[in-house]
């Protein structure tokens, strides 16, 4: 997106655009949690990057490997040297669900194969107690466990067996849901729904043979099927810098997104330590922040773009009912009430979302102003 925004605004003697990716392939993540109920198909949620992309973006494949930010270059693993005037870091959230010990037992939804194994598991599951656990905090899509929950009981109500089904979150917060103000209705659907909660319940291992989840709390849960958030951090190649936090995760201004002092460094998405949530929405805010910033500098026309924190959040609660959630640094979210228009507005995303984001182009109802 913001490669294309730049193609889009800057002539071709005003600024080469060099887009770095690892595979070539950009896939939609939200939909990794309708491939695991079956309501999507893994091909349908992967696209090839350069039919993405603008004729005026040069598409790199190859993996990152270095980033030096002083001499101004980035080396990937064919040793190919890239220099740069501007540079945005856009290297995302990495999952490591082995640092939770025994977690070849737990299933996740954060990865197309892992989306695969947990839809097979759901549709051979006639009953028993089915666990979602938290890795650590913080993951990407912050309302995923709990919409994973509702989208539970709707699938084993739609089976036919959901009286059979105990379904828990386990939340290392004090509370259901990670947005305090929306945590009072999210808690009256799951009491509703009839789905169970435990909160400080901070997962450290599992123990498949006895089928218990443990908490660093010192507390354990059993389960019959387990689902963890496994534990994230950023990329590799920023945990060998010196612009991250002992997470991984860029140091950036919370306004202007520059990367520690560098005026020449831009970080953006789920790879930053803004206290944001880590969704595509972060990024698709941010990115006119960055791009309006760079095309300035390079113009001298400069206006001090500031990113407001927004973040705009569609969730499934299932029955076709869902919630939109709109906020930034300065409006915390207002309670929504469930209804059809957020599902059918979240249904529409992702059905358009390759149309509309990528591309950068911009309906109304995504880009309108908070009051």
């Amino acid at each position: 997106m913001v490669a294309n925004s730049l193609a889009k605004s800057l002539k071709k003697e005003e600024a080469e655009i060099t887009l770095v990716d690892e595979d070539g392939k950009h896939v939609y993540q939200p939909g990794f949690i309708y491939i695991s109920f079956g309501n999507e198909k893994p091909h349908k949620i992967v696209k090839d990057e350069r039919k993405l992309l603008r004729r005026k973006v040069n598409l790199v494949v190859d993996k990152a490997v270095k980033i030096d930010v002083d001499d101004r270059k980035v080396t990937t693993s064919k040793d190919k040297k890239l220099e740069y005037d501007y540079l945005v870091l856009a290297t995302g959230a990495e999952i490591h669900p082995e640092d939770i010990p025994g977690c070849e037992d737990a299933y996740h939804f954060y990865d197309t194969e892992s989306s695969v194994k947990l839809r097979k598991a759901l549709a051979e599951f006639n009953g028993g107690r089915i666990v979602i656990g938290i890795g650590g905090i913080p993951y990407k899509c912050p309302p995923a466990p709990a919409e994973s929950a509702c989208l539970m009981d709707y699938y084993f109500h739609r089976r036919g067996i959901r009286d059979k089904v105990t379904i828990e979150l386990l939340s290392p917060l004090p509370r259901i849901f990670p947005i305090e103000p929306i945590d009072p209705l999210v808690s009256e659907v799951f009491e509703m729904k009839n789905i169970k909660s435990q909160t400080f319940f901070n997962v450290e291992s599992v123990e498949p043979e006895k089928k218990l989840v443990h908490s660093l709390e010192g507390e354990s849960a059993d389960y019959d099927l387990l689902i963890l958030i496994p534990p994230h951090k950023g990329a590799k190649v920023i945990r060998a810098t010196q612009l991250c936090d002992r997470g991984g995760w860029i140091i950036t201004d919370r306004e202007t997104l520059k990367v520690l002092d560098y005026d020449d460094v831009y970080a953006i998405g789920d790879a930053t330590n803004l206290p944001v949530s880590k969704s595509g929405a972060a990024a698709h805010y941010e990115n006119s922040v960055v791009t309006g910033s760079i095309i300035g500098d390079i113009r001298g026309t400069s206006k001090g773009e500031k990113y407001d924190g927004r973040v705009t959040c569609f969730c499934d609660a299932g029955f076709r009912r869902g919630i939109m959630l709109d906020f930034d640094y300065e409006h915390p979210p207002v309670p929504p009430p469930f209804s059809r228009m957020a599902y059918f507005k979240k249904m529409f995303f992702n059905k358009f979302y390759w149309w509309i984001l990528p591309k950068d182009r911009l309906p109304g109802f995504v880009t309108g102003k908070l009051e």
